[in-house]
């Protein structure tokens, strides 16, 4: 492949976790950077989506240093945030504290585990949501299904990650932007150009915010929709699951 941090199949999960424990200390710093700060109302449209009532059960999947996470605490959920690199939840932990929320007490649980192979029983969450992961998992089939598996009836699913607009003049100076702004960036701020290069080379093999929905649709989820931002260069995908 034309990334060193992206290989199909078993070894993917291990390269993409080499990414992360690379670029973990600067990994807020480059989101800021690249997104123009945008992530952050991003972010909260997600939990905005997610209908925090206080005392949800909710799962931040691919949590990496809890933004989602924090806002799901702030709005009165139980949160307990996944990732699979020690090193995104090291710093989600110097994050973490009673401050970080606005009821004392409920600050996010966080723990190391596969998003794929989800260490929780069926229907045990009011909310899950993904953040910028469902792209990178061997199979985001099987993430859906996860998802799914552990949500409640009546609980709400979101996804957030990166998308491809519809408009072709706009995916291609999106996809100018993915390949020469944001290694750029990488290098400067990280010291490494291709664990940003990734992220469009990943983007090539990930089919999106359409077929993210078409999946929803499939496991009969109700209220599917397709929330496009930047004109799809972002995208949530929310359904919720029957009761």
């Amino acid at each position: 492949m034309s990334n060193a941090y992206y290989v199909p199949g078993r070894q993917r999960a291990a390269k993409v976790n080499d990414l992360f424990a690379g670029i973990a200390r600067r990994y807020d710093l480059i989101n800021d950077l690249q997104s123009f700060g945008l992530h952050r109302s991003w972010k909260r449209r997600v939990t905005d989506l997610a209908q925090v009532h206080a005392g949800d059960q909710a799962l931040d999947l691919c949590c990496g240093t809890g933004d989602i996470s924090f806002a799901l605490a702030k709005r009165g959920a139980e949160v307990t945030g996944l990732d699979f690199s020690p090193q995104m939840l090291d710093i989600a932990a110097q994050r973490n504290g009673p401050a970080k929320t606005t009821l004392p007490g409920k600050e996010p649980k966080f723990i190391e585990g596969d998003a794929q192979q989800l260490p929780f029983p069926e229907n045990s969450f009011d909310i899950v949501t993904i953040g910028y992961g469902l792209r990178n998992l061997t199979s985001w089939e099987r993430g859906v299904d996860e998802m799914y598996r552990v949500a409640k009836p009546g609980a709400r699913l979101v996804v957030l990650d990166f998308g491809k607009p519809a408009n072709a003049l706009w995916r291609s100076l999106y996809f100018l932007h993915l390949r020469l702004s944001v290694p750029l960036i990488g290098l400067l701020f990280c010291g490494n150009a291709s664990a940003y290069a990734y992220i469009l080379e990943s983007l090539k093999h990930y089919p999106a915010q359409l077929a993210v929905a078409e999946k929803m649709r499939k496991l009969k989820l109700n209220n599917v929709r397709v929330v496009n931002l930047l004109g799809g260069a972002m995208a949530i995908n929310f359904g919720e699951k029957p009761q």
